[in-house]
């Protein structure tokens, strides 16, 4: 399983439900790393998307404590282990995890690769993701030149989990 994220210096990703900003080379970025794949995603994230519906071209599998809870065009699971028993039809296909900050923090610890768009700004924000600078087992791999979008420098950034967990068989 890998993720995808976008953060800005402090290592937030949002504020208020919203993305702190759209950029659209990270959009692109985001399309092309994630098209014909699956992506794992909360129902926040989910209601941020155009119509709140599920992104085309990849398998959408939405996780909602709401047991009444049903989307059209995506798989809707409850608990962690619903999801792992839901990814056993996708083995062949590559599962990333999109947001949000609390989808990122329960399966952060079974990916191992973090694409990381690192945006050179401080934003307000109230949703922040794992610092893997700062995590011992988390080490970079690849990297982008600078990137900008009128005054913002951006970066990509890959990164390899040197011991994730399996998903349960």
């Amino acid at each position: 399983m890998e993720l995808i994220v976008a953060v800005d210096s402090n290592w937030a990703i949002g504020n208020k439900d919203n993305l702190l900003v759209s950029i659209p080379e990270d959009h692109k970025f985001f399309r092309q790393v994630t098209m014909g794949n699956v992506v794992i995603l909360g129902r926040k994230t989910l209601a941020g998307f155009p119509n709140g519906l599920p992104l085309a071209g990849r398998d959408n599998i939405i996780f909602s404590r709401n047991p009444n809870f049903r989307v059209k065009g995506g798989i809707v699971v409850h608990s962690k282990e619903e999801l792992f028993e839901t990814l056993k039809q996708f083995k062949e296909r590559k599962i990333f995890v999109i947001g949000g900050g609390t989808i990122y923090e329960m399966l952060l610890p079974y990916c191992q690769y973090a694409h990381v768009t690192k945006i050179d700004y401080k934003y307000e924000a109230d949703t922040y993701f794992p610092n893997l600078d700062a995590m011992d087992n988390w080490k970079i791999i690849g990297d982008s030149d600078e990137h900008t979008y009128f005054d913002l420098e951006f970066y990509f950034y890959k990164y390899e989990n040197m011991s994730p967990k399996q998903i349960p068989d």
